[in-house]
């Protein structure tokens, strides 16, 4: 036996036990099977043990293979993306095998950098505890205060931050955003400064000499689909019978019948389907709110029938599962966003701009709005705490909205 079968076998032995939990198919699993083989052979050549792998590592081996694709083939692969994903989609595993997490986080390296982290760790459980923040808003802020933080020349501590140490982070962050995310930007800064300020960490508010750009109430259109768009998505959608066109149906009706957020979809748990007393429980991801929604037949149906006929058998407890192994949870509410998109182009639905599972909840507000139900009514249907939320969808009742329209004076006509 050689020495690279000896040293690499029962790696690959815990790989291929790893496949069979997580219920590849027999030709994912080769494909995989072969790729860790190679690399592992690479590692080999090079004298570089698996569990020191870093990404350079990784990205060496791809330009070696690379250079052995020239000279068979004359040139670059056509599609560059998909021959790096064939090479490292077991390469990738397998260290997650190894190693138990890649590819590696990175982490705080020196005691400036940890106390930094610690900083924003505080803020956040102060958000949380003294203004009731949302875990995404909170999980924003904190990405916000770090960037600048880590923005900040030299070895500055926080109480030596000046207002052109803002200006300075503004302006190199500002080109890449737009006006509503420099918005966000601000608000997100404004907090962490107030922060720090109540918590003694510098003398002055400074939250004050950060500048916002200007926006209106109610200035934005939101993305809607139209009632006739969203019933040939779904009719649609509902023909096709495989197992990824049952799990995108029921979603879809889920989207469309109760407007959730694509996170509050992609959180469902099989413990919220109350098939007893036919309702569902919805974690609001936004609001921290809980509401309990009449669980109607035509969703229930979608529902029914993708558990039964094609979501795969496994421990994991969310009702919307990966197609392909390994049949974990959907990872966040962005995940639907290419989803629907595809399902509308599959649909022959051409737009303007680009919809995604926001488009139909903002399409059942306004179709709500048509049908004469209360503000109160669609604001609890959709998880809003207050009426202010949802008034924003009254731009989009443009029926209702040319019957309260005042006429043109004649000297202006004229």
């Amino acid at each position: 036996m050689s020495v690279e079968a000896t040293t690499s076998g029962p790696i690959i032995e815990r790989l291929e036990h790893h496949l069979k939990i997580e219920e590849y198919s027999s030709s994912a699993t080769g494909q995989r099977i072969a790729s860790a083989r190679h690399f592992l052979s690479y590692l080999q050549e090079h004298h570089v043990g698996v569990d020191a792998v870093e990404p350079a590592h990784v990205q060496e081996y791809l330009e070696h293979k690379l250079r052995i694709n020239r000279k068979r083939h004359g040139g670059k692969p056509t599609d560059m993306s998909g021959w790096r994903w064939d090479h490292t989609r077991g390469i990738h595993l397998l260290l997650r095998v190894v190693k138990g997490k890649w590819p590696p986080t990175s982490e705080a390296t020196g005691p400036q950098e940890q106390a930094r982290w610690e900083m924003c760790d505080t803020d956040g459980q102060w958000l949380a505890d003294a203004r009731g923040l949302a875990s995404k808003t909170i999980q924003n802020r904190r990405a916000e205060a770090l960037r600048f933080l880590e923005s900040l020349a030299g070895a500055k501590h926080v109480s030596q931050i000046t207002v052109a140490d803002l200006d300075k982070h503004m302006t190199s962050r500002a080109p890449q955003l737009k006006r509503v995310t420099r918005q966000h930007v601000v608000t997100d800064l404004r907090s962490f400064l107030r922060y720090l300020h109540a918590q003694g960490q510098i003398t002055n508010d400074l939250s004050c000499a950060l500048m916002s750009t200007r926006r209106y109430a109610f200035e934005g259109i939101p993305s809607a689909l139209r009632a006739e768009h969203v019933d040939v998505v779904l009719k649609a959608t509902q023909k096709d019978c495989t197992t990824k066109g049952l799990r995108d149906y029921a979603i879809l009706m889920l989207l469309s019948t109760y407007g959730l957020r694509a996170g509050e979809v992609t959180g469902l748990r099989l413990d919220d389907l109350d098939w007893r007393q036919d309702r569902l429980h919805i974690r609001h991801s936004k609001t921290g709110c809980e509401s309990f929604l009449p669980l109607l037949a035509p969703a229930g149906e979608a529902i029914l029938t993708y558990l039964q006929k094609a979501r795969p058998a496994t421990k994991n407890r969310e009702v919307f599962l990966r197609v392909r192994a390994p049949f974990k949870s959907l990872r966040s509410g962005t995940s639907l966003y290419h989803m629907v998109e595809h399902r509308l182009q599959e649909a022959g639905i051409t737009l303007r701009r680009k919809h995604g599972p926001h488009a139909f909840r903002h399409a059942l507000a306004v179709s709500l709005l048509h049908a004469a139900v209360p503000m109160k009514s669609i604001g609890d249907v959709l998880g809003h705490r207050s009426t202010a939320s949802t008034a924003v969808y009254l731009k989009l009742a443009t029926s209702e909205l040319r019957t309260i329209g005042l006429d043109v004076p004649l000297e202006v006509r004229s």
